[in-house]
């Protein structure tokens, strides 16, 4: 999701159309930070940081870059991996090749290792060394916690990424999770403006995918957090361009930016090489829903849900409400179950993992929010109707979201399936919500006691990018509210992160925001939490969770 217009430059302000269309005010400019972390001097620098991701039981993703100071057609690396921040216990050494057919990336999957252990981490080249870096496998036995942040859609042209530097600083956490828009597509002025972005205009070659890329893992911020956590992560539309499905996207024009195949090609060619992300088929790198596992305590599914399946969205809204045109799902296409977000490869994958799982805890990592989001039409003496008002996200897949939930409630073969929670991004603000097929029905679903519930959704607001931000009363986070009785927790203005919180009992999700993007600063709040009980697929008001004792130390 994105932009509703293409490439016109950012403006002020922003309406509540807007906000559910991805449009925002443009910011005012500010110096880009230096890195903290960059090598200046030497044969070879290591400016971008290092960072670890998709760990499992034995094994995990390094990643670095190394820059040359003249191009060269191949750079030796080395690896040394250990269990102590000085690197003393060292249990592995490496080494690695890195070329510019590649951009200088490093990726290394170093297998070999003990489950559920922390581990320190650091590249060296020509007598360079990277920073340190840390990050630790997945647990296989006695696992009965687990504590993660959840991020999605930083925009470095819309600000600093404070929310990245808190996660930063919290040393008991197992993972980060990133749902999508980790890089935005946009050129200068067109979508922010406290920043810059590298290239000053819109990305649509390999070229110019890399270098967006090397820009966004040149920010300090982005630097420690990396260099502190593994990530696990999904892209969502914005690793390619705004509102991205199969065959195209709203932000993709054919005539002036060439073919989309081949767009989509280079985009993914950058995100594998400067991302620490394991590909889940080398002859398909347009899919790559996975699976992680956390012990028998949960299972991290994550979904691909923009450019290997998606049906094209509905653009035709026609029925006016309080948030404009909307749409009916009596509207040509609404019921046409052909149409796909998942693709039907996926969606069979899903529901067998959901029913098969050995895992309490089904957690569902996915882009655009699951729950339905209706608005009144806008004279109600005539149109008394709710009318959806975003068809980019599952709104606009229905029948595909039923068969979902068709899955989770189980039929005569297969049983209900139970403690499913689902982790979202996209759309720059907070929600939690209880998740049924009608939930406006008062018999199938009551909104006082989440009675009917099958499952619940956390949204996660973005680290940078604009949500709707003149809501400064809470008067349209409310009128939401009251028109959709399945959302708990609405909030439309703030930028940060969740903290999620798992064990055998329960699932809280934490909602924390910066202060300000506009500008670098170290200060957060505690907003509010929610959690699901074991068993009960239903919100509940909660409270903050006390960080783990005595956690490993962070990298130097």
């Amino acid at each position: 999701m994105g932009r509703p217009s293409k490439v016109q430059p950012s403006r002020e302000g922003s309406s509540r159309r807007d906000f559910f269309k991805r449009s925002g005010a443009g910011a005012v400019a500010v110096a880009t930070a230096t890195p903290l972390l960059a090598q200046t001097t030497g044969p070879v620098r290591f400016e971008h940081g290092v960072a670890s991701g998709d760990p499992l039981a034995d094994r995990v993703i390094l990643w670095t870059r190394v820059t040359p100071s003249a191009a060269r057609p191949a750079i030796a690396v080395q690896y040394v991996v250990a269990t102590d921040p000085a690197l003393t216990q060292v249990v592995q050494r490496g080494s690695a090749k890195t070329n510019p057919g590649r951009d200088y990336t490093v990726k290394v999957d170093a297998a070999g290792l003990k489950p559920g252990t922390t581990y320190y981490y650091r590249f060296s080249a020509e007598g360079v060394d990277s920073p340190v870096g840390r990050t630790k496998t997945l647990p296989t036995t006695g696992v009965n916690s687990l504590r993660f942040a959840v991020v999605s859609c930083s925009n470095h042209a819309y600000g600093y990424f404070n929310a990245y530097a808190r996660i930063a600083a919290r040393a008991d956490l197992d993972l980060v999770m990133h749902l999508g828009d980790y890089i935005y597509e946009y050129g200068a002025r067109q979508y922010g403006s406290v920043r810059t972005p590298e290239p000053a205009q819109e990305i649509v070659t390999l070229a110019d995918y890399r270098q967006r890329h090397a820009q966004y893992k040149r920010d300090a911020d982005s630097q420690a957090m990396h260099r502190q956590h593994p990530l696990i992560a999904i892209w969502d539309d914005h690793e390619t361009a705004n509102n991205a499905f199969k065959t195209g996207a709203e932000n993709h024009q054919p005539a002036t930016e060439g073919d989309w195949s081949a767009r989509v090609a280079a985009a993914m060619q950058a995100y594998y090489e400067w991302m620490p992300v394991r590909p889940v088929d080398v002859a398909n790198l347009r899919d790559n829903h996975r699976s992680f596992a956390y012990g028998d305590l949960a299972e991290l599914l994550m979904l691909e849900e923009r450019v290997n399946a998606r049906s094209e969205q509905l653009t035709t809204a026609v029925h006016p409400t309080a948030f404009g045109a909307g749409f009916a799902t009596t509207d040509p296409g609404y019921g046409d179950a052909s149409r796909t977000l998942l693709g039907d490869a996926q969606e069979a994958w899903l529901i067998n993992r959901l029913r098969t799982t050995p895992a309490q805890w089904k957690l569902l990592g996915q882009g655009v929010m699951f729950a339905q989001l209706k608005a009144p039409g806008s004279n109600q003496a005539t149109d008394p109707g709710l009318y959806f008002i975003n068809s980019d996200q599952w709104d606009g897949y229905e029948p595909a979201r039923n068969r979902i939930f068709a899955g989770i409630q189980g039929d005569a073969a297969n049983a209900k399936v139970n403690d499913v929670v689902v982790l979202t991004g996209d759309i720059h603000s907070s929600w939690a919500a209880d998740l049924h097929p009608n939930p406006y029905n008062p018999a199938a679903y009551d909104k006082a006691t989440g009675a009917g519930s099958l499952a619940v959704e956390f949204v996660g607001t973005s680290v940078t990018s604009p949500g709707i931000d003149t809501d400064t009363t809470g008067a349209v986070a409310g009128a939401i509210r009251s028109f959709n009785p399945h959302f708990k927790y609405v909030q439309l203005t703030r930028r940060g992160y969740m903290v999620m919180d798992v064990n055998r009992d329960r699932v809280v999700g934490e909602w924390w925001y910066v202060d300000t993007v506009a500008s670098p600063s170290n200060i957060e709040t505690f907003a509010t939490a929610f959690e699901v009980r074991a068993g009960e697929n239903r919100l509940r008001a909660s409270a903050q969770t006390p960080n783990r004792a005595n956690p490993p130390a962070l990298a130097p």
